[in-house]
């Protein structure tokens, strides 16, 4: 019997325990990924560098996609999903705590360096995770499931941006001018708070991925591969509908990390920091984001109380995955990812022909449509590959390094010629992933 018959003649019953313990995960990738995002304006203004330099911060994140993904896949067939999530959370921990010495060096290539390390380890994480959750049951609940325990991914990414606001975000960067007019003594020590402003929050991100070991070890996963080989890269690749599915978690990816990562820049673009905080709905997230900080909302700046509202963003990610779990219980998950894509295309275009609060509430609402992408695009790829989906999760997971690709291009063309046509690129991506969810439901 395959891993596939087994998996559904014990049902789902038995799986519950190992879904609750591998979904903490998802919880876990999607807040530090958004930690990092926040620090973009951060490291812009600290090391005063152009938008795309600070794009860099995305690049050194997600190149590690592209490099480990594969190697990753090869280990996990090896020694199994469970082993590979506990390297995985070894190695996310470590980097964590290289943040210490890279911020109190205030060495922008060791911040780098930092991110890097973490970003292996979510990246081995993310190869183990998804296939094993997408073939923790019923082989036709695979989108629904993975869409559930990716909508706890979105919980950390709805928290992160609170948290970034008063942590990373909360107090004023002085530039050169105003850093060279500060004596020695004041000026070390605005250096020693720029430090801890970093460094904190990234020892506790340690300490949690070493509890998050301790539990995987301890827990009792069930083994889901098979014991026959597996197969090859080369066969794997051959198989156009995980290719096809590959350069839609490029696209998919590259949008939604270009479009979060350079919110902040877009609302300053626009101009609305006033409007925000006159806003009572919006302003009672930047007052959240201020008591988590242990102040007020009126002693933080612009970037702050935008930086706040990307809460909106992934906090749609995570109410449209719990939809979309469901809705994939009647609908065809190829059907619902295409619908979905093709509304987060014009909500990218009604954003740039619009102005104010509406242009950044348009773009944030993008947030809700991205949410079913990545666990559609995932599970219809590596549908039909068996016990070779290790090494068709490694496929997937390289794509994601459309995140180290389209930002930057993105960041650079507004930089040069403004968001109103660097947000076309985004577009671009959705239409894509439209078409493929369209074809994959036929």
């Amino acid at each position: 019997m395959n891993a596939h018959a087994e998996n559904s003649s014990k049902g789902t019953a038995s799986w519950k325990g190992p879904f609750v313990v591998v979904t903490s995960l998802f919880f876990m990738w999607g807040f530090i990924t958004v930690m990092v995002d926040a620090l973009i304006p951060r490291l812009k203004d600290v090391f005063e560098l152009e938008l795309w330099q600070a794009g860099l911060v995305q690049f050194a994140w997600f190149a590690a996609y592209g490099l480990i993904s594969i190697p990753g896949g090869n280990m996990i067939e090896r020694i199994g999903y469970k082993k590979g999530i506990l390297v995985g959370l070894g190695l996310a921990g470590a980097g964590c705590l290289l943040f210490y010495p890279a911020a109190a060096t205030r060495m922008y290539p060791i911040f780098l360096l930092a991110l890097f390390v973490v970003a292996s380890g979510i990246t081995i994480l993310q190869v183990a995770a998804n296939p094993y959750i997408s073939v923790l049951g019923d082989p036709k609940g695979a989108s629904s499931r993975l869409n559930l325990a990716q909508a706890f991914n979105s919980l950390g990414t709805t928290i992160a941006p609170l948290v970034a606001a008063g942590w990373l975000l909360g107090d004023r960067i002085l530039n050169a001018d105003e850093q060279s007019a500060l004596g020695a003594e004041a000026l070390e020590q605005y250096r020693l708070a720029e430090a801890a402003a970093v460094q904190g929050p990234f020892v506790v991100l340690a300490l949690a991925f070493g509890a998050l070991a301790l539990l995987i070890g301890l827990a009792k996963l069930p083994q889901i591969l098979g014991r026959s080989a597996h197969g090859t890269y080369g066969e794997v690749m051959r198989n156009k509908r995980l290719m096809g599915g590959a350069v839609g978690i490029f696209v998919y990816v590259g949008a939604e990390v270009a479009i979060g990562s350079y919110m902040v820049n877009y609302g300053l673009d626009l101009g609305i920091a006033s409007e925000i905080l006159a806003h009572p709905v919006l302003r009672s997230l930047v007052d959240a984001a201020a008591w988590l900080k242990g102040g007020d909302a009126a002693g933080m700046d612009a970037k702050a109380a935008i930086g706040a509202l990307l809460a909106f963003y992934w906090g749609g990610a995570m109410l449209g995955r719990f939809l979309g779990s469901g809705l994939m219980q009647i609908v065809r998950p190829g059907w619902i990812l295409s619908g979905f894509a093709a509304v987060a295309a014009v909500l990218v275009l009604s954003s740039t022909l619009s102005t104010g609060i509406a242009a950044l509430t348009l773009l944030l609402m993008v947030g809700l449509m991205n949410s079913v992408m990545f666990p559609t695009i995932f599970t219809l790829a590596i549908d039909d590959l068996g016990d070779a989906k290790p090494l068709g999760s490694g496929v997937l997971c390289t794509a994601i390094v459309g995140g180290a690709v389209i930002p930057p291009v993105v960041g650079a063309v507004a930089g040069s010629f403004g968001f109103g046509l660097a947000l076309l690129l985004p577009m671009v991506c959705y239409g894509y992933i439209a078409w493929y969810g369209q074809m994959s439901a036929r």
